[in-house]
């Protein structure tokens, strides 16, 4: 918005009608107003007004008396601007500075056409309504604006003076151009780019506010407790010293078949019993063998522990095992088959010791476990091997009972003897039989001939008979001879199967013997416990990261959550 220019104030001669001494003195003088117009502002047309305004009083030029000598007399100067035109312009100054929007200005001028003032600006309007005593810039009734133009305006105390003086003709004067002030509107560009700029200015103030909100929880939430800790690792966390150690699991030497032998002398021959010492050292029950043995819970309820890792003087097992897991550390290779063990204290040696009383539980522990697998096959050989050796004993007995009863020793061979004996006196028999045939086949046999020959066979038949009866002698039932020689020979065939039954679970003893011994398992340390020099923990910037991470990913999540929350809320 521009100012209007103030116009330096000048001088104005004015040449009036020279004075003679009687005309002069015979004219009346006429009094003159007085010339307040400014070059600058511009003058209402007086032909539009019907009453004159103070300080818009045309100059009439004297015109000299009739009869009058002309005479020569000094020119007359015109008048200077008065204080009042010099406050008025002040005045303005005011105004403007006051920072009216274009609405009261508009008002104000209507206002001042209410009233009939002259005005050639808005500001000119509101300076006149505040000299006549009318606030420009109060919200009234609309009635109250409608006026008597004779009651508003009042009349200028020289207006008669001036009817009577000043004809109604008047000299036409110059209009000086109005000037063209400033419009207080906006147009819709400039009002669309102060919008878009108040936008900017809030979206800025807004972005600032949420960043400041920001980066407030993140201090608290996230730096905050990230310093604590990196505080605690760095000053007043105790320093552990670190004991490490490796050992493996071996497996007796020895070829085993089918899948075991092909398994036989890797890493998978032990796994299982590699996992369990694993387990074992990991245990509650290690925990209470190094207690009983090095004082576990006590070396760690020393004063010279932080609060954080010191154990409490009636601390109970299961706070002592929560110590124990986090300075005891095992893992497994299964690639390789190697246990590896860390073990930390506060004191090197103390480690050292704490590794090397839990290497002995672990072998000791290992012996006890292939100890109890191999008992268990050699007890089942054993079982089988004894009981072979009875029913072998037995069926001996019983074979040496059934020979007792037939008094004989050899059966088989009396058999034998017996069928042979039959089968001579059989051949002789049928020899007497031809004989006799070949006798009476005469026309006239010998009587004494054939009576001897039949004497022959019927001997013959009873020397048979006897023999057939000594072979069965069924009269004795089941201790006749055929009967007790089948009873001999089952109890002969039972006694050779439990001969052989009885190597079969000697020989399955001695497998089983080899096999136990093949399954031997030995712990070998490959790197012993050693006394370390500078302390393996805490790892003060390891772990402050690891806490920021922490602390951080926790944030995430809480706000990730409850921006979700919100959003469901809000929908």
């Amino acid at each position: 918005m521009t100012t209007k220019p103030k116009a330096k104030k000048f001088r104005i001669r004015r040449t009036g009608a020279p004075l003679g001494g009687e005309g002069a003195s015979a004219a009346p003088a006429r009094p003159q107003p007085a010339a307040n117009v400014s070059p600058l502002r511009p003058q209402p047309d007086p032909t539009h007004s019907k009453t004159p305004q103070p300080g818009n009083t045309p100059v009439r030029p004297q015109r000299p008396a009739q009869g009058a000598a002309p005479t020569t007399s000094k020119a007359l100067e015109g008048q200077v601007s008065s204080a009042t035109e010099t406050t008025a312009e002040s005045e303005i100054d005011a105004i403007k500075r006051e920072g009216l929007t274009g609405r009261q200005l508009r008002m104000a001028r209507r206002l001042a056409q209410k009233h009939n003032l002259p005005v050639t600006s808005d500001y000119e309007a509101v300076r006149q309504l505040r000299a006549r005593g009318i606030d420009p810039l109060e919200r009234g009734n609309m009635l109250d604006l409608v006026v008597q133009r004779g009651k508003d305006v009042p009349p200028h105390p020289d207006a008669d003076n001036a009817e009577q003086e000043v004809p109604k003709i008047q000299l036409p004067q110059t209009v000086q151009p109005r000037q063209m002030l400033p419009s207080t509107e906006l147009s819709p560009t400039q009002r669309r780019e102060m919008e878009i700029g108040r936008i900017q200015q809030d979206i800025m103030r807004r972005r600032r506010r949420k960043m400041l909100q920001l980066l407030t929880r993140l201090a608290f939430f996230v730096f905050l407790p990230t310093l604590i800790a990196g505080y605690y690792f760095y000053a007043v966390a105790t320093p552990m010293y670190a004991s490490k150690s490796e050992f493996v699991i071996l497996q007796a030497d020895g070829s085993l078949g089918g899948v075991g032998g092909f398994f036989a002398g890797t890493q998978f021959a032990t796994s299982q019993d590699s996992i369990s010492v694993q387990s074992f050292l990991e245990s509650k029950e290690a925990m209470l063998l190094l207690d009983r043995d090095q004082n576990f819970k006590a070396h760690f309820q020393q004063a010279e522990i932080d609060p954080i890792q010191r154990l409490a003087p009636d601390a109970s097992n299961e706070e002592a095992y929560k110590v124990y897991s986090r300075i005891v550390t095992i893992g497994y290779d299964p690639t390789e088959g190697v246990i590896r063990m860390e073990v930390a204290a506060p004191d090197p040696q103390v480690a050292t010791d704490f590794s090397k009383s839990l290497l002995s539980y672990a072998e000791s522990r290992v012996n006890n476990l292939s100890g109890q697998k191999r008992e268990d096959q050699m007890r089942e050989a054993r079982k089988s091997f004894e009981d072979a050796q009875s029913e072998r004993r037995k069926a001996q007995e019983a074979l040496v009972e059934l020979q007792q009863q037939g008094a004989l020793l050899d059966p088989e061979s009396v058999i034998a003897s017996l069928r042979g004996r039959i089968d001579q006196v059989e051949v002789q028999l049928q020899e007497k039989e031809l004989q006799l045939a070949a006798l009476l086949d005469n026309a006239r046999p010998s009587k004494a001939k054939v009576d001897g020959a039949r004497a022959d066979i019927a001997r013959l038949n009873d020397v048979l008979d006897d023999l057939n009866a000594r072979m069965l002698d069924t009269s004795s039932g089941e201790n006749s001879l055929a009967r007790l020689s089948v009873r001999i020979q089952m109890a002969q065939a039972d006694l050779a199967s439990r001969d052989m039954m009885l190597q079969g679970a000697l020989q399955q003893m001695e497998t089983t013997r080899m096999e136990a011994n093949r399954q031997v398992r030995y712990l070998t340390v490959s790197v012993n416990p050693v006394p370390s020099d500078e302390p393996s923990y805490p790892r003060s910037f390891e772990n402050t990261i690891l806490a920021f991470l922490l602390f951080a990913g926790i944030y995430l999540m809480i706000s990730l959550t409850a921006s979700i929350l919100r959003e469901q809320v809000s929908s």
